[in-house]
């Protein structure tokens, strides 16, 4: 079945996924764009068509947990309903049973909660923390996670430090722009910078 979104209708009142007046045609398998759709609006629909996509994962999840609790033979039933893989649908209920609705968090990704999921809930914090503070990509919170429990190597004794600064936004944003300019990371960044400063 396809739900259609026109010029001058309410999307929310079709789909729930679109807000305001927007001219767009949502289907099952295409979204229809007038050839004449300003930037503007081009730009909201994407941002909301990808907060619908990851949402979507947290709603399954939630679904999935719901049906654990109500229903038998859950993930059959579910597998037949969203044509994922048993897999898929088992990750999704794991992070959203890992993360009870209070604990998530909107300006990051469902696959930034995945993660973590497998970490105590004071780490899951302390790295979600960092991912938002730091505006760190699902694959930079990995990278991050992975060299923190890296085994140290022989060769080099290393110590682990946190550091937490209050600094004013137009400063971080200037260390970000600096990093992405040096292709690092902000944390390799720092270390480059202080590492020339001694």
């Amino acid at each position: 079945m396809d739900t259609k979104v026109s010029a001058g209708t309410p999307a929310r009142n079709h789909t729930g996924i679109f807000s305001g007046e927007l001219t767009a045609c949502a289907e099952r398998t295409r979204l229809r764009l007038p050839e004449d759709l300003p930037l503007e609006k081009w730009c909201r629909i994407g941002d909301q068509i990808l907060a619908v996509s990851d949402s979507s994962a947290w709603w399954i999840g939630d679904w999935l947990v719901f049906g654990q609790q109500k229903y038998r033979d859950r993930y059959q039933r579910a597998m037949k309903e969203t044509l994922l893989d048993y897999q898929t649908l088992r990750n999704y209920a794991w992070v959203a049973r890992k993360f009870v609705p209070r604990r998530r968090r909107a300006d990051l990704t469902f696959q930034h909660h995945m993660e973590v999921a497998s970490l105590p809930e004071d780490q899951q914090d302390h790295w979600l923390d960092f991912a938002a503070r730091l505006k760190w990509s699902k694959s930079e919170l990995r990278r991050q996670i992975k060299a923190s429990t890296a085994p140290d190597e022989p060769s080099a004794a290393r110590a682990e430090i946190s550091l937490s600064l209050r600094l004013e936004e137009a400063r971080v944003k200037r260390w970000e722009e600096a990093a992405q300019r040096s292709s690092k990371s902000l944390t390799e960044w720092m270390s480059t910078v202080l590492d020339s400063a001694v």
